[in-house]
């Protein structure tokens, strides 16, 4: 547990150390494990730097290739919903996930950040990077890199 902390804790001062300002900075955690893994960032990012940050939980449902969390009764996608609405307009997302692999779940929330404006800038959290890409897509900011075989 204390390894996962201090995980959080690295990438915190990571991500204060390459902005100039933390002033258009949201972070945004897809559900379910990228979004407590956000709000641990959030609140570890507030503390080093006593600016307090917007955040919201992502549900990229609508979004996947695959569409696996489905209701068994009617065979339809079940929605959560956001959080809440979050204009993201020419900020820059700090998007939380907790595994990255093929990078399909991460192409999905980047869609799904469209309904929320045109970000400047998206960086990638990811707390653990499995490699093995299906997708170009690499992580900005990673807690541990561990290549498994696909």
């Amino acid at each position: 547990m204390i390894v996962f902390f201090r995980t959080i804790s690295r990438i915190s001062h990571e991500i204060i150390e390459k902005h100039q300002t933390l002033d258009d900075l949201v972070i945004v955690g897809i559900k379910r494990r990228g979004a407590e893994i956000a709000e641990l960032l959030q609140r570890r990012v507030e503390e080093l730097s006593g600016i307090n940050l917007p955040s919201m939980e992502l549900d990229i449902t609508f979004y996947r290739d695959d569409l696996t969390l489905v209701d068994q009764e009617d065979k339809m996608p079940v929605y959560s919903g956001s959080s809440q609405y979050l204009n993201i307009q020419d900020k820059t997302v700090i998007l939380v996930d907790d595994v990255l692999f093929t990078g399909r779940t991460i192409r999905a929330a980047m869609d799904a950040l469209t309904d929320f404006g045109r970000a400047a800038k998206i960086e990638l959290v990811i707390f653990v990077d499995r490699g093995h890409r299906e997708l170009p897509i690499r992580a900005d900011y990673v807690g541990k890199k561990c290549a498994n075989k696909p």
